[in-house]
């Protein structure tokens, strides 16, 4: 009976102060799609006729492909809201940004927001993936972020959890959040990302995904008002110029108590069956780590996504030195002559001194710097988003040459092959230039005008006057390095940008979206498929290449695993899990020896027995 009493004066406790209010609940606008930018406006013209509305709620995917003009068209229809409004990125705001998520950051302010209303206290993370393919992932800062909001959240006092995703494994982190929430007084949770109106319940949180605003295959778009009243939340859906329709999901309001079901959590017992391999050291930096860390005798170095580049001790993982930047990066650093060079979503290509992180100089470019520089002959070849691709002076940063014509953002890493400098973008094509001039030699596309098919983050690799590469449209093609013209395509098994050549370079190796790793003869005809092995890592999509080294062949997964094994004797010889997040490439130091970043921000030494 006291406890009942309890439960009581805790609930009126936690709703008495509650008023009724109406807020609106708009997502996947898509500006840049045919409709995108009409819908949208239509939307905020009929919401702006709403007298009795608080506050819009605009859950992400605001763009097609995140570049800044979209992003800037956006926030000035957005901004022709008469009410206050609170917008988050989606997947499609940041996986192909052109900022690497910089520019939604400078439009809207913020990636990630908290605000109290009304008794209730609404909470927003940002959720990739960042510039390249992999699960969503709610941001290692944005985690941080939660956790020191949440502890300063009252117990009782209720919670409205908004994100794009889904909180369930399309998220590859989604327990972090739901372990989090259900220990304070969660009352719901809203997202977009699937297009439709559907209810949800995450691990006991009642949840609500909202219909895209596009008008997909009617005449017209919508979204979602919410009815908030003391003790029920009422979804209804408003389209442009029309009558509320009926309510079609309601949620009580309650005082929140976790279940005691057992939910599925990522599972590492991997790690016990091969107990060979251990990590030496594992660094968890401040934020998401999306490139491949450089390395010499002495130091690790890497860069994060709130723009700071970290140095650690090579054998301990200790932090040596960091050094700032003003954007988030996605280029992976080269080690050369003393200098660590990378690039940052600030614009910039920068030189720190190896040994202290002093900065040795800086080159600017027009818009973010997110691909990944190489060195040959005292130059860097680096390519940004300003349509451009530099060759600079590695002592120095002055520029020797550069080519203006690059349809789209460069992200991935380039070639040296022939003389030529091969790399992609996110405009279609894969350009060969002349590496000591930076004249076009030949540019190649897949035929596809689509631009999510583009060989951006497919990094090519060649042998025998031959380029091959794996672009989003599962098509492993082998392409002539003299000329650009396609030998030959083959789409038998679906590879998509995880490729590599073997160490004596006659196969070049594919890892499918779906559990197979298979090889091709490097020839310039197509001879079909030269080796099939079922390694069972599940459903793929991640660009992470294939290294070999010794007849062992390394790789990584999306949900953090990374893989060893034996083509030759077609078994697997290692595996193991580091996290539950996007592996990147690594590094082979040697055959035993594998320096590992994933996404969610762990750097690692793993060492085989």
């Amino acid at each position: 009976m006291k406890n009942l009493f309890i439960a009581v004066l805790l609930l009126i406790a936690n709703f008495a102060y509650a008023q009724n209010f109406k807020y609106v609940f708009v997502t996947d606008t898509h500006v840049g799609t045919a409709t995108g930018e009409e819908d949208l406006r239509r939307t905020v013209a009929d919401i702006n006729t709403q007298n009795d509305i608080d506050f819009v709620l605009v859950t992400g995917d605001i763009t097609e492909m995140g570049t800044n003009e979209e992003l800037k068209l956006a926030k000035e229809i957005l901004s022709g809201l008469n009410k206050k409004h609170y917008v988050i990125p989606g997947n499609h705001d940041t996986g192909w940004s052109e900022s690497g998520g910089v520019s939604f950051i400078k439009e809207f302010g913020y990636d990630k927001f908290t605000f109290d209303h009304n008794g209730f206290r609404f909470i927003a993370c940002a959720s990739g993936p960042y510039v390249r393919m992999s699960d969503g992932h709610i941001p290692r800062d944005a985690t941080v972020w939660l956790d020191s909001l949440l502890k300063k959240t009252p117990k009782n006092m209720p919670v409205v959890f908004i994100n794009h995703y889904p909180i369930d494994n399309s998220l590859d982190n989604w327990y972090e959040v739901t372990d989090r929430l259900k220990k304070k007084n969660i009352q719901y949770a809203i997202c977009g990302h699937g297009h439709q109106n559907k209810a949800y319940n995450f691990e006991g949180i009642p949840a609500t995904m909202g219909r895209s605003n596009l008008r997909a295959k009617d005449s017209i778009g919508g979204y979602n008002i919410v009815n908030m009243t003391k003790d029920t939340v009422y979804f209804a859906t408003k389209k442009p110029g029309q009558q509320l329709l009926p309510t079609w999901r309601k949620i009580a309001l309650k005082t929140f108590v976790s279940d005691t079901k057992a939910y599925e959590r990522p599972d590492f017992t991997i790690n016990q069956k091969y107990n060979n391999v251990k990590a030496v050291w594992t660094y968890h930096s401040s934020a998401n780590v999306v490139n491949t860390p450089a390395y010499d005798k002495n130091l690790i170095v890497f860069g994060n996504s709130i723009g700071l580049i970290e140095a650690l001790n090579r054998k301990t993982g200790k932090r040596v030195w960091s050094y700032q930047t003003q954007g988030a990066i996605y280029s992976s650093a080269v080690i050369n002559e003393g200098l660590v060079i990378f690039g940052s979503g600030d614009g910039n290509v920068y030189a720190l001194t190896l040994a202290n992180g002093k900065l040795a100089w800086k080159a600017t470019a027009q818009k973010s710097v997110l691909g990944t520089p190489v060195v040959h002959a005292s130059t860097v070849f680096i390519g940004a988003s300003d349509h451009t691709f530099k060759a600079l002076d590695v002592k120095t940063g002055k520029q020797k040459w550069s080519f203006t014509d690059v349809e789209g953002s460069i992200v991935g890493k380039p070639l040296i092959y022939q003389g030529k400098i091969i790399f992609g973008s996110w405009g279609r094509h894969l350009y060969a230039l002349n590496i000591h001039t930076g004249s076009l030699v030949w540019k190649w596309n897949n035929g596809s005008a689509n631009r999510m098919f583009s060989p951006a983050m497919a990094t090519p690799v060649a042998v025998n006057n031959t380029i091959y590469i794996a672009a989003p449209d599962r098509v492993l093609t082998a392409i002539d390095a003299t000329s650009g013209q396609t030998l030959w395509r083959n789409n038998e098994a679906k590879v998509r940008e995880s490729i590599g050549l073997s160490a004596d370079s006659t196969l070049v190796y594919g890892k499918t979206m779906q559990d197979e790793i298979v090889a091709y003869k490097t020839t310039r005809t197509d001879e079909g498929l030269a080796l099939k092995l079922n390694v069972g890592y599940g459903y793929e999509h991640t660009p992470s290449d294939l290294i070999e080294q010794n007849g062992k062949l390394f790789f990584g997964t999306k949900n953090g695993t990374v893989y060893c094994i034996s083509p030759k004797e077609q078994k697997t010889l290692w595996v193991h899990k580091i996290d539950n997040s996007m592996v990147n490439t690594f590094i082979v130091i040697d055959e035993n020896t594998l320096l590992v970043s994933t996404m969610d921000g762990k750097v690692a030494v793993l060492k085989a027995n």
